[in-house]
């Protein structure tokens, strides 16, 4: 595994890497947000480990310019904020994750774990298997592209299109919290369920309208996906 990471602080790089030594994955560091993004864009990782204050360019900036880029990588940011405001922030402009500081390396081990899993996955999906029809929605999940009643979704982050993808492999099942972001971002539920709801909301703004929500909350359960009902 080939992972760069985006970090101008001395101590948490030099912590990340002696972890990566010890798991015996090959990580390259840069201090300078710049420098960084243009190694993430001209060469090939695994995944990007990105800190979100960062001199030359901030890692908000980088994280949102590799995506316009459609430069298809996971990304998890690191940060000392954390407010919701920011968390989303970093979220719509394309990070797959994100881990607040001070974090524990195994955490951040099972993050990256987790959102590479989910690259690979669809990575390997057989081209006569790579398309999703609703009566609604075209999923192309080789492409990564979304038609809704045949006009393209623009600007779905990696995540929200894990998770669209995922509701419509599951129509009208109802899904926690928990059980999505075990399912979806592949990691076991540690008590902080706001990123399902923010990817929800965001979702939402995206695809729905007021008569045909898609995305319906079951009060005190969870969410389904449903497009046979309509408001």
């Amino acid at each position: 595994m080939r992972i760069l990471v985006i970090e101008d602080n001395e101590s948490v790089a030099s912590m990340i890497e002696m972890f990566f030594e010890k798991e015996k994955i090959q990580g390259e560091f840069v201090k300078d947000g710049l420098v960084g993004y243009e190694r993430a864009k001209t060469e090939q990782w695994d995944c990007l480990i990105i800190d979100w204050m960062l001199p030359g360019m901030d890692g908000v900036s980088i994280c949102r310019k590799l995506r316009q880029a459609a430069i298809e990588v996971p990304i998890i940011m690191l940060t000392a904020k954390d407010s919701e405001s920011d968390q989303v922030l970093g979220l719509e402009m394309g990070a797959d994750d994100y881990v607040t500081k001070p974090f524990s390396p195994l955490a951040l081990l099972a993050r990256i774990r987790a959102v590479t899993r989910r690259y690979v996955a669809n990575k390997d999906v057989q081209q006569d298997e790579n398309v999703l029809a609703t009566d609604h929605f075209t999923v192309n999940m080789n492409t990564r592209e979304v038609l809704l009643d045949g006009n393209p979704v623009p600007n779905l982050t990696p995540k929200e299109f894990d998770l669209l993808q995922f509701f419509i492999q599951h129509p009208k099942q109802v899904f926690s919290r928990e059980q999505l972001l075990d399912r979806v971002w592949g990691y076991d539920f540690y008590g902080d369920d706001r990123t399902v709801d923010v990817h929800i909301k965001r979702l939402r703004s995206k695809v729905s309208t007021d008569e045909q929500p898609f995305f319906h909350t079951v009060w005190g359960v969870g969410y389904r996906f449903d497009e046979s009902v309509v408001k």
